[in-house]
């Protein structure tokens, strides 16, 4: 058995018995190695959810995609799958949207230069061209587009433009302080990820720190999650928190907030990647 040239297999599909079976036969029909198999059956909605990561096992084990994908086709017809075939090697494009702050866009950055975020980061799209600088010595295309109160819908439009030029998979907002549209978030359903500098559902909008410290909160944190037209409420990738006390003032949260956001953000962004993540209705699977 050889790692090279390994695929991954995302499915979900109604659940029943037999598809685990039927899956793992079809990869043994073509000499396919399975590597890595993670399932869930949501027993609440009747869906079921499976991650497979396969290599080749033996001669009859086809070099690429297409032959790879007839072999599944009749199972994913009998089961209804919804589901996707891909290399390993095939890393999702992303475009990243930021406003002023740097701390997101700057972790993001420097996992990506350094071969350890697994997606190719296409360009950076702003409202202000305050991080130009930054982008631009990593190599990376920068789109400086304003936005106002009359123009908005223009530049949605234009970032629509970027993302499907630049053969996008993903918009990701790197702390991009802009409410987006109800036409762009449509375009964009299930492929638009926000960092929310909260521990949703708590503290939705804006200046959640400011508010968490006038309650006295005793933990903050931050929260990755797919973009929906409510504001705040989409299916959650990632979370996590931090423990503060009454000696904290608001800038000492919004410290140790930025710091959870990039670690959060960047989880959120790799596990997308790896294709470990699926929309469960208002929930999300994430296979870790």
């Amino acid at each position: 058995m050889s790692g090279d040239s390994s695929f991954v297999l995302t499915l979900t599909c109604e659940d029943r018995v037999g598809i685990v079976a039927a899956v793992a036969g079809a990869l043994a029909g073509v000499d396919g190695f399975i590597l890595d198999s993670q399932q869930y059956a949501d027993l609440e909605t009747g869906r079921f959810f499976l991650r497979v990561v396969f290599g080749r096992g033996g001669d009859r084990f086809p070099a690429t995609r297409e032959p790879l994908a007839a072999a599944l086709a009749p199972i994913a017809a009998r089961f209804g799958f919804n589901w996707s075939l891909a290399s390993l090697a095939d890393r999702p494009r992303v475009l990243v949207a930021v406003s002023k702050g740097s701390h997101c866009l700057n972790d993001l950055l420097h996992r990506w230069r350094t071969n350890t975020l697994p997606v190719e980061i296409v360009g950076v799209v702003s409202n202000h061209d305050t991080l130009r600088p930054l982008v631009e010595w990593h190599g990376l295309p920068w789109h400086h587009l304003p936005v106002g109160a009359d123009d908005r819908a223009v530049q949605e439009d234009a970032i629509l433009s970027l993302v499907e030029a630049s053969g996008a998979d993903y918009l990701i907002l790197a702390r991009y302080m802009q409410v987006l549209g109800p036409r762009l978030v449509a375009a964009l359903a299930g492929r638009c990820i926000n960092i929310h500098h909260s521990f949703l559902p708590g503290f939705k909008g804006a200046k959640p720190y400011h508010r968490a410290h006038a309650r006295g909160v005793k933990l903050i944190g931050a929260t990755a999650h797919f973009v929906t037209a409510d504001l705040d409420e989409g299916p959650i990738i990632e979370q996590a928190v931090e423990r503060v006390d009454h000696r904290a003032d608001v800038e000492d949260l919004i410290r140790i907030g930025r710091d959870i956001e990039a670690q959060v953000l960047a989880r959120a962004v790799a596990w997308v990647g790896e294709r470990r993540v699926f929309l469960n209705g208002n929930r999300t699977v994430v296979f870790r």
